[in-house]
């Protein structure tokens, strides 16, 4: 079986800090090599992985404001898309755009929908609906118009986590600095549990950040910036509590897995795929508003730690998820008699 796997090029694969998409890639990528599966991965020129590394960009367009994204991802996607027949899948992670190419070659094109950025895209989306082939990574982020060969939920390596069993003395945050994620309201849920709070991220809202962050931000509610693999699972890890209050249906949430895959629960708002995540009383709570999110702040620490960790050993490994993606390449294969 030669698999091809595209890899969004804004970040690095796998990312130095953050790079959410292109950190799956390089957990999938990396476990379907291990199994024995002959992979090639698009990403960028100076990305890190053992299986066969092709590319045209050479740096993350995040990171080098001097290129232009929209010609370099077309000159990425193109170039998979012109060794096709080298494969016999390619499995996509780069959202809509490599749909548009699936009509001039054979291979068969699997897509992993990261998430629905806008109505906007659906039309590519539903028009490719019968020619190519989807994986939801959440039930709660299907579409009612698109068809899907299955769920497949993301996995982390469990081996960069350290399990934690004594509980911090403050809350994280750790996510974008975005109104979505609600930064704002991760503050105030540490202000009225009066609990100290880390908050970890990209600033991806800067006028967000300078008005409704920065001005509150202290010695008790520190901002600490984006951080790496090793800083994360210290971070994650000391916590007594990961606060995860969003405003918008999210598809998955590493940083959710993450953080329990040290030990550490979750308190969130019951959206999106936070119900087949968080285990209401096992792993965290899930609530409605900031004031039962404070509240919860004091339950926490009845809940075992060694729960949190064994809900990721369970549902959310990298094991987990190279074998479904297995399963997938195999049904797809099969159905199209390759």
């Amino acid at each position: 079986m030669k698999i091809a796997i595209l890899s969004p090029i804004a970040w690095r694969t796998p990312p130095r800090h953050y790079g959410p998409w292109e950190r799956v890639v390089s957990l999938l990528t990396e476990g379907l090599v291990q199994e024995g599966i002959d992979v090639t991965l698009y990403a960028t020129g100076d990305s890190l992985t053992s299986a066969t590394l092709r590319s045209v960009c050479e740096t993350p367009y995040e990171e080098n404001r001097k290129i232009d994204a929209k010609v370099w991802e077309a000159l990425h996607i193109a170039s998979i898309m012109e060794h096709a027949t080298e494969f016999d899948l390619i499995h996509n992670h780069y959202d809509f755009l490599p749909l548009t190419y699936s009509g001039l070659i054979k291979t068969p094109l699997l897509t992993t929908i990261h998430g629905f950025s806008s109505t906007k895209i659906m039309p590519v989306y539903e028009r490719y609906n019968k020619k190519t082939h989807y994986v939801s990574i959440s039930d709660a982020d299907r579409s009612p118009t698109l068809d899907y060969v299955r769920t497949v939920h993301h996995g982390i390596d469990l081996a960069e986590f350290d399990f934690q069993k004594e509980r911090g003395d403050y809350l994280v945050y750790f996510g974008r600095i975005h109104k979505d994620k609600g930064t704002r309201e991760a503050i105030e849920v540490a202000k009225r549990a009066k609990m100290k709070l880390v908050l970890a991220g990209i600033v991806q809202d800067h006028e967000y950040y300078e008005t409704q962050v920065k001005p509150q931000l202290n010695e008790d509610i520190r901002y600490i910036g984006s951080v790496g693999p090793e800083q994360r699972n210290e971070v994650l890890g000391h916590a007594c509590a990961l606060l995860h209050p969003i405003h918008f249906a999210e598809p998955f949430g590493l940083s959710v897995v993450e953080a329990m895959a040290c030990g550490t629960p979750v308190l969130a708002f019951k959206k999106g795929s936070m119900p087949e995540i968080i285990q209401n009383g096992v792993n965290g709570f899930l609530v409605d508003n900031v004031s039962e999110m404070a509240e919860k702040c004091k339950a926490v620490g009845a809940l075992k730690r060694e729960d949190c960790r064994k809900t990721v050993q369970d549902n959310f490994s990298q094991t987990r998820m190279v074998k479904d993606y297995i399963d997938v390449y195999k049904e797809i294969l099969q159905e199209r008699g390759r």
